[in-house]
């Protein structure tokens, strides 16, 4: 062993050292490991290393974030809360679309008037963004994709199945905010592809959008999970049941006079048969 430590230059009472060092952990550390497993159990798993250190040291250990992390990446403990959201600033120049809209989102027909935004879910490990187009005649969602990259192909996606799904219709205005998603020049290539007429919110004004604003606060307060959903497969399926079965079908909407947004469409279409049928 002497010559060993000659050839490694180290000296023998620093070897010694380290072959008589404790090799498990001291009674203190393991009752400090003992108080974060507490701390984040009495959380139900919600409370991050912050969170925990103020715990344990309330309880009279003082313990810094920084230390409680540690502990709580050797006992693999995670927090179960979502992480805070930001969103990526445009960086393309702002193009000049009217608000040709003006907040009238009473109106008179189908297909006259649809609008479009995007939102994000929790789907486990990282977000994922969900576009929807609305029929601001009875608020029914006509179209909607479901993707872990908010980005323009996201936005197409959803307004080629709500053109495909209302059967190609002409002379349509939709209006959206002012996301690079929808100022893009890919979008407004297909909005022209569809002969559709594009109008845009005001900068930072959320309420030229309502409609919209208003259906994602819908689908977060009454079918979302409060921790969001545990893999994209099953946010995809669940949105996807909320959106052609209770949304459309059951939920009655305030501005449809209490029907459901399938109930409210079926009525426009049997009066306008039955005025056909009388002239």
């Amino acid at each position: 062993m002497q010559r060993l430590c000659q050839v490694f230059e180290v000296h023998r009472s620093s070897y010694r050292a380290w072959r008589d060092r404790p090799t498990g952990f001291k009674p203190e550390e393991l009752r400090l490991q003992a108080l974060v497993k507490a701390a984040h159990k009495v959380s139900n798993g919600s409370a991050g290393a912050r969170t925990v250190a103020t715990i344990v040291t309330q309880s009279g250990t003082p313990l810094s974030r920084y230390r409680a992390g540690r502990r709580m990446k050797l006992l693999g403990l995670e927090s179960t809360q979502m992480p805070s959201h930001k969103y990526k600033k445009a960086e393309q120049p702002h193009v000049d679309i009217p608000n040709l809209l003006d907040r009238e989102f009473d109106v008179q027909q189908p297909n006259t008037a649809w609008s479009g935004d995007i939102t994000y879910i929790w789907t486990g490990a990282r977000w994922a963004y969900l576009a929807v187009v609305l029929d601001l005649f009875a608020r029914k969602p006509v179209g909607w994709a479901l993707s872990l990259s908010p980005d323009t192909a996201l936005v197409k996606k959803a307004l080629t199945m709500a053109y495909e799904s209302r059967e190609e219709p002409e002379g349509v205005l939709f209006h959206s905010d002012q996301g690079c998603q929808y100022t893009s020049l890919g979008f407004r290539q297909l909005l022209w592809r569809y002969r559709m007429e594009q109008s845009l919110s005001r900068r930072g004004n959320c309420w030229d959008n309502a409609p919209t604003e208003r259906f994602f606060r819908s689908l977060k307060t009454e079918w979302i999970p409060e921790t969001g959903y545990q893999n994209f497969p099953a946010a995809k399926q669940s949105i996807s049941d909320y959106i052609i079965g209770y949304y459309s079908q059951v939920r009655p909407h305030q501005s449809n006079g209490g029907l459901p947004p399938n109930a409210a469409e079926q009525n426009y279409w049997n009066a306008q048969m039955t005025v056909a049928k009388s002239t």
